[in-house]
């Protein structure tokens, strides 16, 4: 007997529960991407997080 393509892990799936997930991920698997998203604009550098320290004193002007 060959190996099932979708497998319960847990709990019981009756079989039209098995078949609404497959008809699912294949009509998901089947869609046309959308179109691309635009790159994001790049910020300016001196306000990258990994650029700053990582304390600021309370008195301090950056706030």
């Amino acid at each position: 007997m060959s190996m099932p393509d979708i497998r319960v892990e847990k709990g019981n799936a009756e079989p039209e529960e098995v078949a609404a997930i497959t008809a699912l991920l294949v009509a998901r698997a089947a869609a046309q991407p959308s179109a691309p998203a635009a790159a994001p604009q790049p910020r300016a550098g001196w306000r990258r997080l990994e650029r700053q320290h990582g304390f600021r004193a309370p008195h301090s002007w950056q706030g």
